[in-house]
Parts: C-alpha cells; sequence; structure tokens
C-alpha cells in the first residue's frame, strides 16, 4: 500500500505545481519570460561592448590635405591597436579640407599601441598619447567584460537550476559593467585630449567614430537590463539565499 500513496502523492505534487504554473524549478511562466526578456537586452549590450572593444575606430585624426599633392594622411585608433592610413585626395570629398574619413581605400599599417609591450608612449602624427590613461581605459574595459561574463553565469544559472538569488547579483553585475563602459569612454575621451594638446604645431583634427557609439550603446543598453532584473523579477523572488535553501528544504 506503501507505493501507490507515493504515486498519489507525487501525481498531486506534479498538478499542483502546474496549476500555480511552474515549470517545477520554482519560476512561474511569467518571471522566467520577463528573466530572459531582460537577459535579451543585457546580452545585445554584451555583443556591443565586444565589437567596440575589438575594434580600433574609436577615434580618427585627420590631416589637412594638401595643395597639388596626390595623398594625403590619416590615422584611426582605439583601445589597444593605431592603424596610420595614406589617402587618394581623389577619394575624399573635394569640400572637405582634411584627409579622411579613415574607411576610404588605401595603405593602412596598423599595429599594437607600445604601452602595452614595451611601456613607451606611442607617436600620432608629433603628437604623444598619455599612456596612463590609455591603459586605464582598456582595463576598465576588461573589467567590464568580466563582469558581464559573471551576469550571464548567474543568469544562465538561475534558467537552468532554478537559483533564484542570483538574479540579483546578475542585475548588479550588469550595472556595473556598463557603468565601467561608460567610465572607459570617458578615460578615452581624457587621453585623447591630452593626445591633440601634447604638439600644436602640426595643425590636425579629430573625430570620433562609430565603435564610441557601440560603446555608449552598450553601456546604457547594460544599465538598461540590469535595471530590469532589477525591477521587473526580484520582487517577486527570495531576497536572501538562505531563503531558496530553506524553501527547497522544506519541499523536500
Amino acid at each position: 500500500m506503501m507505493w501507490p500513496n507515493f504515486f498519489m502523492q507525487e501525481e498531486e505534487q506534479r498538478f499542483s505545481g502546474r496549476g500555480r504554473g511552474q515549470r517545477g524549478k520554482g519560476l512561474t511562466d511569467a518571471q522566467e519570460g520577463k528573466i530572459k526578456l531582460a537577459f535579451f537586452v543585457a546580452l545585445v549590450g554584451v555583443t556591443l561592448t565586444v565589437l567596440a572593444v575589438g575594434t580600433e575606430f574609436w577615434v580618427e585624426v585627420n590631416t589637412y590635405k594638401q595643395n597639388h599633392s596626390l595623398t594625403c594622411e590619416a590615422a584611426h585608433f582605439g583601445l589597444w591597436k593605431f592603424c596610420y592610413k595614406k589617402l587618394w585626395v581623389e577619394d575624399v570629398d573635394e569640400y572637405r579640407a582634411t584627409c579622411g574619413p579613415a574607411e576610404l581605400p588605401g595603405d593602412s599599417n596598423c599595429s599594437y599601441f607600445k604601452f602595452f609591450t614595451t611601456g613607451e608612449n606611442a607617436h600620432i602624427f608629433q603628437r604623444v598619447t598619455h599612456k596612463d590613461l590609455n591603459i586605464s581605459a582598456a582595463v576598465m574595459s576588461l573589467l567590464s567584460i568580466t563582469f558581464m561574463v559573471m551576469g550571464s553565469i548567474c543568469i544562465t544559472m538561475v534558467l537552468s537550476k532554478g537559483v533564484e538569488f542570483l538574479l540579483k547579483p546578475a542585475s548588479f553585475f550588469f550595472i556595473l559593467s556598463g557603468t565601467f563602459v561608460l567610465i572607459t569612454m570617458e578615460l578615452f575621451r581624457q587621453a585623447v585630449r591630452w593626445l591633440m594638446a601634447s604638439n600644436q604645431n602640426v595643425p590636425l583634427e579629430y573625430e570620433y567614430s562609430w565603435s564610441v557609439a557601440c560603446a555608449a550603446a552598450a553601456g546604457a543598453i547594460l544599465i538598461f537590463g540590469g535595471g530590469c532584473c532589477l525591477i521587473l523579477v526580484l520582487p517577486a523572488l527570495p531576497k536572501k539565499p538562505w531563503e531558496y535553501c530553506l524553501k527547497k528544504g522544506t519541499t523536500s
């Protein structure tokens, strides 16, 4: 008689769980849907951050076009490396006073910054970089990616294993990651200003490019995604890990 009673209890628990709209891991369908939506938003920010950090189109530095010259010089760089580019003047817009943009076809020579290898400052068109600011920006970007990975692991554990209390640290990880992306942008901006002010003998113009736009969008999206996790889902979940463990023990 013990076995029929055991199976009857299991069947009652299974059907009672379905009646509450649970998936057998402590999350309702509505909660799981909200978590997946917030996670998708955060993943968009993660993708944009990786794209921005891995590319060297943060800023373009352009020389002025010279009379009777067939070529002109431009440069573009990011957090890790810079590229010199020699462009044909006939490809540049005739109404543009400076060389560029860097996307135009031409001879390109790219290399990593020396302060990552030999510890020396780099020289770009007779101007000197501020290696401390550049290194700080690169380190902040790596910390941002680290927090993204930690947040993604936490969300994966919530969705796959039902470890609900990890949603709160996941939201904080994404918010911190977005904040660090914005700090990276500010440090990079200060480094560019230092570079342009280091020597005024050669007239140059600079403009920020699409990698910076990706970083700015990534920072805002990550903060928004982390806020969604915190605001939309957290009130319905256990606030402390031991509450979750106690609930699991009682269910067992």
